[in-house]
């Protein structure tokens, strides 16, 4: 095999777009899906709501509880995703990335067929339930399928594929504001049509994905097949030798069979792992608290203080969806471009210019003129912002900065913190707007700002780097020299507890990993003892030789000695005898 071969950049190849492909639309468009297809129908669905309970009591709902049951049908899918991220680790360690995803399907199809089937059954209970599982399911797949894709991808395509998940959920965004458009399917009989359309991407990648590879390092690192690791590998890429990445990869599983499996309550213990997960935290943090709901929130109004009628606020918002899924389209070609730290420093210096100036344009929208055009340009400005790098890059990062034996504990982490700040943002946020107004944008301007400079500070640039090379990096910030982290937690011993006994120290001919023992002068001279015994040993057949013939003499004076005694000895009298 010639070495240029063994050196070749990884390439797009079907096997990998497929999969990219089927992963990113059968789990991630699901996110975006559901969460902009309860928007459109909302006030249908409210009266469903009213009027089934009025088949079952024969009187309306009043306004609080009407509410509270919209609330609730609402914030189930952000609890849903809580805990959806928080089985993700033992999911991917059980039954694998793909497996997982395939095992996600369960999530997606039987709240479709609820929600479908919810006005026939006259139960407004179906939805909420649906709304939870179908929570599930986005909170495993907004962790999973960027785990999948940066363990398939080759390194130099790594970021790229790994922006693929976030580009699917904008174009799931996309698609429910469009089949959302009350000439679509927002009317009185297309609504459960709209809500149970979820299931069809679920059900494609059901049939479609079991043909496709599992994760070489899945496979190699935790199932300790190298046999079906290869052949992922060399499927994936579409050529024969990957002996030159298998043995990057086995690296990595030295590594893994050293710290074993790091749980998340180990994951905050470990000081070579701090920065990592400081940076996620921070980062998926950023991401939620940055005020991108805060902005859709209030787009329509916006619109429509720019004069835009209410029937075609619905085009607009549609139109900010289409912005939103073009910008993280270039996102994909640029990442491995600019690389990951320029966009995100770029994104939220955007989004925080963007939301000082439309503090000040919501403040005079009533007294100058031409306010509520700028405050439109604010908006698409900070979904431009959002869309190049808080939105599609946190995710990548934590596939990037973690090794194989803590990834799936930090999604688990990183996916937590996602879904507790989008949940606190949709309670918290009409509170805030309601006491803050249009100044409620200086918070997350402030947000933004600070995670800007966070980045700025902390968060190295990982692009067309090993993920060995990216944790010896952090590894000089946490200051361990080495990315093991169960030899960083063995440094915290006290020194005297570090080192072996002397008689327990190792010789020089045998080899601990990555140090050699010297052997120390006790054991030499022990070892000279013992070859003084052996050649001692080797000595004795001649001393045995010289006792025998010693041994000999004596028994022949006894016999002498006996011969001079009489023939018949003396006989003793019967009353000396004893029985």
């Amino acid at each position: 095999m010639e070495e240029g071969t063994a050196k070749r950049e990884g390439r797009l190849t079907l096997v990998l777009a497929l999969a990219t492909l089927i992963a990113a639309f059968g789990s991630s468009f699901q996110y975006g899906y559901n969460v902009a297809a309860i928007n459109s129908p909302s006030q249908l669905m409210k009266e469903f709501y009213n009027e089934t309970y009025y088949d079952r009591k024969t009187y309306y709902l009043t306004d609080f509880n009407l509410t509270l049951l919209w609330s609730l049908s609402v914030s189930m899918f952000p609890f849903g995703g809580l805990i959806g991220s928080l089985m993700v680790g033992f999911l991917v360690n059980k039954f694998g990335r793909k497996g997982t995803l395939l095992l996600n399907n369960f999530f997606s199809i039987v709240p479709a067929v609820l929600m479908g089937s919810s006005e026939a059954a006259r139960s407004f209970e179906m939805i909420i339930v649906a709304r939870l599982l179908v929570g599930i399911c986005a909170g495993l797949s907004s962790n999973v399928v960027p785990m999948y894709l940066g363990e398939l991808a080759p390194k130099n395509l790594r970021g790229a594929l790994g922006v693929v998940p976030q580009l699917f959920i904008t174009v799931g965004i996309l698609t429910a504001q469009i089949l959302g458009l009350r000439s679509v399917l927002a009317n009185q009989k297309g609504w459960p049509i709209l809500l149970g359309v979820t299931g069809v991407p679920a059900a494609l990648q059901l049939l479609l994905l079991p043909f496709f590879p599992e994760s070489p390092r899945y496979l190699l690192v935790q199932k300790k097949n190298q046999a079906a690791a290869r052949k992922a590998l060399r499927r994936v890429r579409g050529w024969d030798y990957v002996e030159d990445e298998m043995e990057e990869i086995q690296l990595e599983a030295e590594a893994e069979k050293a710290a074993g499996f790091i749980s998340v309550v180990k994951l905050f213990r470990i000081r070579s792992l701090r920065w990592q997960l400081i940076s996620i935290i921070v980062l998926m943090g950023g991401q939620q608290l940055s005020g991108v709901n805060a902005i859709y929130y209030y787009a329509d109004e916006i619109y429509e203080k720019a004069g835009v009628s209410k029937d075609n606020v619905q085009y607009a918002t549609a139109g900010t969806g289409a912005v939103n899924m073009a910008i993280t389209i270039l996102a994909v070609f640029v990442v491995e471009l600019l690389g990951r730290r320029i966009l995100l420093l770029l994104g939220f210096s955007i989004c925080f210019c963007a939301c000082c100036v439309l503090t000040v344009a919501l403040v005079l929208q009533t007294t100058v003129s031409w306010m509520p055009y700028l405050s439109i340009v604010c908006v698409l400005t900070y979904v431009i912002g959002h869309a190049l790098g808080p939105s599609p890059i946190p995710a990548l990062i934590i596939t990037e900065i973690f090794l194989q034996s803590s990834r799936s504990s930090a999604f688990m982490v990183g996916g937590s913190v996602h879904w507790l700040c989008n949940f606190a943002v949709g309670l918290l946020f009409p509170f805030i707007q309601g006491g803050l107004g249009p100044y409620s944008f200086v918070i997350f301007a402030g947000v933004c700002f600070l995670t800007a400079t966070f980045v700025f500070l902390v968060v190295p640039e990982t692009k067309s780097k090993t993920f060995m090379e990216i944790n010896l990096a952090f590894a000089k910030m946490n200051n361990v020299s080495e990315v093991y982290p169960e030899q960083e937690e063995l440094r915290e011993f006290p020194e005297e507890r570090k080192k072996l006994p002397e008689e327990m120290e190792l010789p020089e001919e045998m080899e601990l990993p990555g140090e050699r023992k010297e052997l120390p002068d006790k054991l030499r001279s022990v070892s000279e003892e013992l070859q003084a015994v052996s050649e001692g040993l080797r000595e004795l057949p001649e001393k045995l030789k010289s006792v025998s013939e010693e041994l000999k003499a004596v028994s022949e004076a006894l016999q002498a000695v006996a011969e001079e005694l009489p023939e018949e000895p003396k006989q003793l009298p019967p009353s000396t005898v004893r029985l």
